[in-house]
């Protein structure tokens, strides 16, 4: 009992760690980066450095917890307490450092320069707030409640929010130079956050229907070293017993994979899909051991004849 609560309590830290490390990478990106060189984020952000720009930079940090709080409070109707809470924390830090970081020396250079680093120092900040169950953008929050009542995709709700947020940027200031950058920022921002939430690593599940299951798992753990499962499925149209192998594989390693398939089995069906995150327990191996594929391959062996 104790090990198990001494680990929820550094799993909180960890969190907790990572947000303020997300809200400070943010802040930093908005105080050097963008909000100098006239460039906005998306969503309640970019609202209010609108505002801020318009009635004066001290007013951007209360400007942004003002705007926010509705949807903070909508995050504990709709979403969930821990949500709620670590949204809650994610807002007051990213508002308190860039009080802090109000005087810090901007960033002037050239536009790609400003967008890249800037987007990119962004999108790690907002990434590693998601990534450890927390939220900045309360546009989210609206999205999800959209998603769940009418049907757009979350991905679609924000994108038209902030499509109509570069718009309107471009229409009260009349320069659309530095609405298309600030679009080009969050374009930058958005792909640097998906990289931090999702991870370098690009993994596939693969499905492979073949009538030679054993000996293409055989050569799946041998020749690559990958532990597989082997799941039992019916044919829609023949009725036919089949077995289905599901294995999961880096994408470095897909090519060879799908060489040795079709190499034993020509007319094998292979279907890949993107997998973005997978937990293993203890117990579990990513790959298969040197000693275990020789077992592997000699359990598989034909016995020699008995006289």
């Amino acid at each position: 009992m104790h090990s198990a609560s001494s680990k929820t309590l550094s799993q909180r830290l960890l969190s907790l760690l990572g947000i303020l490390c997300g809200a400070f990478a943010a802040a930093a990106a908005i105080r050097i980066f963008l909000y100098p060189n006239d460039l906005i984020d998306g969503g309640i952000i970019g609202i209010s450095m609108i505002f801020g720009r318009a009635w004066g930079p001290n007013h951007f940090p209360p400007l942004f917890i003002v705007f926010t709080l509705p949807f903070i409070y909508l995050s504990f109707r709709y979403i969930r307490r821990t949500f709620f809470i670590q949204m809650l924390i994610a807002v007051i830090f990213f508002a308190l450092f860039l009080g802090l970081l109000a005087h810090a020396p901007p960033f002037l250079g050239e536009p790609l320069e400003i967008i890249v680093i800037g987007g990119a120092l962004l999108g790690i900040g907002t990434g590693l707030i998601i990534r450890h169950g927390g939220c900045l953008d309360g546009t989210e929050i609206l999205a999800i409640i959209f998603n769940r009542k009418y049907g757009f995709t979350v991905g679609q709700v924000i994108l038209v929010i902030n499509l109509v947020i570069f718009t309107v940027y471009g229409c009260i200031f009349t320069d659309w130079h530095i609405a298309v950058r600030s679009l080009l920022t969050y374009i930058v921002a958005f792909k640097m956050m998906d990289l931090v939430i999702v991870g370098l690593d690009e993994l596939k599940a693969v499905l492979i229907i073949s009538r030679k299951t054993q000996t293409i798992s055989d050569l799946i753990m041998h020749e690559l070293g990958l532990g597989l499962t082997v799941m039992y499925g019916r044919g829609g149209f023949s009725g036919e017993a089949r077995e289905i192998i599901y294995v999961i594989v880096e994408r470095l390693d897909l090519a060879i994979l799908k060489e040795i398939v079709l190499k034993e089995d020509p007319h094998a069906f292979i279907a890949i899909e993107n997998l973005h995150e997978f937990v293993y327990g203890k117990q579990a191996q990513k790959r298969i051991t040197k000693q275990a594929r020789r077992r592997v391959m000699h359990s598989h062996k034909k016995p020699s004849s008995i006289k």
